[in-house]
């Protein structure tokens, strides 16, 4: 035998290393559907779909749930004004206690499919699928430190785990008595619970950006329009975040305190701008071109000036059709004085 007969073997398999065998059909499958995105994808879908049957199925025993909401949905779906003040009646004379911004996707969704309890209750349903699904996005990057397009074949176990870990939290979630209670039903609480989860997200997104990075200052001001709307929602219960919004950011952020603050501060402008718009046009509005709003007669969250200012009889504090009228005052001498 050849001395290179000899050291073929050597030079194919040199000492310490291992003979790579390609994995077969089977493998790759296996490997792909309980490791890999496809099957992480697709345990995801599953989830919502499971979400979304628990919500919606059976939904119709609610009725017209809160009829004082459903009566402005079908106001909304017969006057735009309506729609837009959010009216309890169609002729806009007077608004419903909260601000109008889950009225829109109701009303819209009335307009489109009629006046049934489907289309007054299915939207709250869907925005609770999405924020299970927003909620799972948020979990997972936590733990994961990135999202699905920074997995790699070193991080996909660790991906993995961050999967299970952020489908058990948004199935708590989706479990939890009140959010199921709070989502078949048309209180504005749906919506509010969305956008503040959105929020998170968002400042999740912003605190990834380090120094000289783009895209944190985006990720703000996007969660400050979207506890904006939330005020326009349920007004200041969507300000309860703010506080640990601003925490999270100031603390977990890897940018320098300058840019942290005038992050922070251009996170404040877009939450006044996109609370603020709808304010500034009700308050140029007022009545009898616009509705009076329902809630007026109490505190108002928005409206301290007109609360403090205005008086009994302005059309600024023009009661309600259904309150009684106030008693006329005792002449003098009367033996009631």
């Amino acid at each position: 035998m050849s001395t290179t007969a000899r050291l073929a073997p050597t030079l194919r398999n040199p000492p310490g290393a291992t003979t790579a065998t390609a994995p077969t059909r089977d493998n790759r499958a296996v490997s792909f559907w309980w490791t890999g995105r496809g099957f992480r994808g697709v345990s995801l879908a599953a989830l919502l779909v499971a979400v979304g049957c628990l919500y919606i199925i059976g939904l119709s025993a609610s009725g017209w749930a809160n009829s004082f909401y459903s009566a402005a949905a079908q106001a909304g779906s017969l006057s735009w004004k309506a729609l837009f003040f959010g009216s309890s009646d169609a002729a806009n004379f007077i608004t419903v206690d909260k601000p109008p911004a889950f009225l829109w996707i109701i009303g819209l969704s009335v307009r489109s499919f009629g006046v049934n309890s489907w289309a007054i209750l299915v939207p709250e349903a869907l925005e609770a699928v999405a924020a299970v699904a927003v909620l799972y996005f948020t979990i997972r990057r936590v733990l994961a430190h990135g999202g699905f397009r920074d997995v790699t074949p070193a991080t996909n176990a660790l991906h993995n785990h961050a999967h299970w870990a952020a489908m058990a939290g948004a199935l708590v979630f989706a479990l939890t008595p009140s959010a199921t209670l709070m989502f078949r039903y048309n209180n504005p609480d749906a919506l509010l619970v969305l956008l503040l989860v959105i929020s998170a997200y968002c400042t999740l997104r912003a605190t990834e950006k380090a120094e000289g990075q783009k895209g944190a200052r985006k990720w703000l001001i996007l969660a400050g329009v979207a506890v904006g709307f939330g005020f326009l929602t349920k007004m200041l219960q969507a300000l309860l975040i703010l506080p640990a919004l601003v925490v999270a950011y100031a603390v977990a952020s890897r940018c320098s305190w300058g840019r942290k603050i005038v992050d922070l501060l251009a996170a404040f402008v877009a939450m006044i701008v996109s609370a603020g718009w709808y304010i500034a046009i009700f308050e140029l509005v007022p009545p009898p071109r616009g509705p009076t709003w329902a809630a007026l007669r109490r505190t108002p969250s928005w409206n301290w000036s007109s609360a403090t200012t205005a008086s009994a009889g302005s059309p600024a504090m023009r009661p309600a059709p259904w309150c009684p009228a106030a008693p006329p005052a005792p002449a003098p001498g009367d033996p009631r004085d």
